[in-house]
């Protein structure tokens, strides 16, 4: 049973919330000094910096709590207002808006969902049952009452004021680093990878498909990020493509790779080149010399700056998202970026 006392409750916490809205909103926009030292000055500029993404994670984090409680609240308030309207109190309103209306949960859906996860489970259905039927029953009654609190909320116009925090950007270096895309495209993705990395292999589409999605207004620039301790031929991986770029073949050379990751013996590495169409002697005196070692060790030293320790990584104009993320994840920074560009 949903019960009042929950919906005071939250109401009563976020009242504690909205000193920290305030908090939030109040920062100082300005280069105003944060502290001093003999006289001399530390601006909030200075300490932003060195702050950097430990700062802007916070923020972030406190931001998603305060969005979560103002949401509560509004919740609370929209409740108690229908329940009014209704001459009701708010107990019975979600008795009828929300108890009333979750069907029973039926021996079949137990079943069903006994079976979907019987390997994880690890016992007879006799031991589960109870708490499946609970479960799912929680289920449904969360469904319905996101349902009714959504029905409430189309009947209100709801303006918030909460401001995110300003977002973090990293200082990432690109010249003279491979690209594909516009040279002068509003937006530039810079993506760590390390060429046997299972995730960095499966996030390729996605890329691809990013290009092909903006095309004029992306710039894709590789980085490489090899993890040494448990993919022992990838950094072996990354100098052989920069070697295939001085033939004007690194991206063929790159996605050969991911074709065929995780193999990149250097018998291997030899002979993607002749499949990419790469002339074999210079490539090979170009590997075998070791030629790319420092600039691999270089972006290696660049990603331990940023505090990267896993691949793929990118930072979409500065703005860090790890992983082998959705096409939506990369598109709705992509489109805020493009949006703010303009």
């Amino acid at each position: 049973m949903i019960h009042s006392r929950k919906i005071f409750f939250f109401i009563a916490a976020c009242i504690v919330s909205a000193e920290l809205i305030f908090l939030s909103a109040c920062k100082g926009k300005n280069n105003t000094n944060v502290a001093e030292i003999d006289g001399q000055s530390i601006t909030s500029s200075e300490f932003e910096k060195h702050g950097g993404k430990a700062l802007a994670d916070e923020r972030q984090r406190l931001y998603r709590v305060e969005k979560q409680k103002l949401e509560e609240y509004i919740g609370g308030v929209l409740l108690t207002r229908e329940a009014k309207a209704k001459n009701v109190s708010v107990s019975t309103l979600l008795d009828q808006e929300v108890n009333g209306k979750v069907a029973p949960v039926e021996e079949k859906e137990i079943e069903d969902f006994y079976n979907l996860n019987k390997g994880r489970l690890q016992v007879g259905l006799d031991k589960v049952h109870d708490q499946i039927r609970d479960y799912l029953r929680e289920q449904k009654l969360e469904a319905r009452k996101g349902e009714f609190f959504k029905a409430l909320r189309a009947k209100a116009n709801i303006s918030s004021y909460l401001k995110r925090p300003p977002v973090f950007r990293a200082e990432v270096a690109v010249n003279g680093a491979p690209f594909k895309g516009a040279e002068r495209a509003a937006v530039t993705i810079v993506k760590f990878e390390d060429f046997q990395c299972p995730y960095c292999k499966t996030v390729q589409p996605t890329i691809a498909e990013l290009l092909k999605k903006y095309d004029g207004q992306l710039r894709l620039v590789h980085k490489d990020l090899p993890l040494d301790a448990i993919h022992p031929q990838a950094r072996q991986g990354a100098e052989a493509a920069r070697c295939a770029g001085e033939q004007g073949k690194f991206w063929e050379y790159h996605d050969k790779l991911y074709a065929t990751a995780p193999k990149a013996g250097v018998e291997e590495l030899k002979s993607y080149a002749k499949e990419v169409g790469i002339n074999s002697a210079s490539f090979e005196q170009c590997f075998s010399s070791g030629k790319y070692k420092g600039l691999v060790q270089k972006d290696l030293s660049e990603a331990a700056q940023l505090g990267l320790t896993g691949t793929p990584a990118f930072f979409i104009n500065g703005r860090e998202i790890s992983g082998a993320q959705p096409l939506e994840a990369f598109a709705a920074i992509i489109d805020e970026e493009l949006a703010q560009a303009k």
